[in-house]
């Protein structure tokens, strides 16, 4: 693959994105949002951090070898329940690669020939003013014991975590039967954990694009605050 041309259809479509998704205008503050649910972390946040930790998936440091996989453009925005954007926050996320093999040793040890090398398996972003964030990735693909693809998702501030999350293919058949995703019972719910994977237009390599806002709910501590005191009589 001619990499001067990967990269340049990367640094296209990511200006693009940056003008198309983060110029909405802002929410009304008095009309709360819905908090992104939690769901489990799940065994296989990397217990050995990749050297190459950015937010694109696809390329590891220099390499000119792209992962396999369908490129899939991740972005969306970090909100607060007032619709307020959220400045430094630390987005990661991680996914297992097309051949079903996550950056874990618990799971890579046992999978040396199926593992990609291409594919980095764990990225992060710091949001900025806007509180967009953005990763290049591969569209998630379902594995034994998981029918539903999807993209695993924690977000902090400084030492504090703020969620932990995955994001699912919306209309994908094996949601359904997928534990994790079915044990989500409210509808309503389940559709702040989804996304369209939409081709992106004029891609030559049958890029995809998806769009995720997350909604951080008010953590225990901010809950207490908002808590009246005590009535004095």
């Amino acid at each position: 693959m001619n990499s001067s041309r990967f990269g340049s259809g990367r640094r296209a479509f990511l200006g693009l994105m940056g003008s198309a998704f983060f110029t909405t205008p802002g929410l009304f503050a008095e009309e709360l949002l819905k908090p992104t649910p939690a769901l489990t972390e799940g065994p296989f946040y990397p217990n050995k951090m990749p050297l190459d930790q950015d937010n694109d998936l696809i390329i590891i440091k220099d390499s000119t070898t792209p992962a396999v996989g369908q490129i899939t453009h991740l972005t969306g925005r970090i909100l607060t329940e007032s619709g307020s954007p959220m400045k430094d926050a630390t987005i990661e996320i991680w996914q297992c690669d097309a051949n079903a093999v996550y950056l874990h040793t618990a799971d890579s040890d046992k999978k040396q020939d199926q593992i990609d090398r291409n594919f980095q398996g764990f990225g992060r972003f710091t949001t900025g003013s806007t509180g967009e964030y953005r990763f290049r990735t591969i569209k998630p693909v379902p594995y034994p014991g998981r029918p539903a693809p999807h993209i695993h998702i924690k977000v902090k501030q400084g030492d504090r975590e703020l969620l932990t999350t995955q994001l699912m293919i919306r209309g994908f058949a094996g949601n359904d039967r997928d534990g994790v995703f079915s044990h989500v019972r409210d509808p309503k719910l389940r559709e702040r954990l989804v996304a369209d994977f939409n081709p992106v237009p004029d891609s030559k390599m049958n890029e995809l694009a998806a769009s995720f806002d997350i909604v951080l709910g008010a953590t225990p501590d901010e809950r207490d605050m908002r808590r009246p005191g005590p009535r004095r009589s």
